[in-house]
């Protein structure tokens, strides 16, 4: 794995995180949101915690696959992405038919209230 393709995984596992952060127990969070939202090493995440820094990469690598499993599962993130989509093409390409087809794709027709 080179470094855009680990950079691309960091940025998508910090993405995942603020969706599914809170589905964590409260030490697990801390860790994660150490390593994602505050840049720390596991040394320095270690040092805080006064754990062995292998102690908190298992930590951090058992979250990832945590995160992983969730968007698996709930699709949040993919689902946001696909929305933003199209809209984006829908600002470029506005139709009453273009809009009628994403609600249709996805299932926002119905009455909501």
């Amino acid at each position: 794995m080179n470094k855009l393709e680990k950079l691309e995984d960091f940025l998508r596992h910090s993405i995942l995180f603020l969706y599914y952060g809170e589905l964590f127990s409260k030490k697990q969070r801390e860790y994660l949101e150490l390593y994602f939202e505050e840049n720390s090493s596991f040394s320095e995440i270690a040092k805080k915690y006064k754990i062995t820094r292998q102690a908190v990469y298992d930590n951090i690598k058992r979250g990832i696959k945590q995160l992983d499993e969730y968007e698996e599962k709930l699709k949040i993130f993919e689902k946001e992405k696909e929305l933003k989509n199209k809209l984006l093409f829908l600002k470029s390409n506005f139709t009453l038919e273009n809009l009628e087809k994403i609600i249709k794709e996805f299932d926002y027709d119905e009455n909501l209230e």
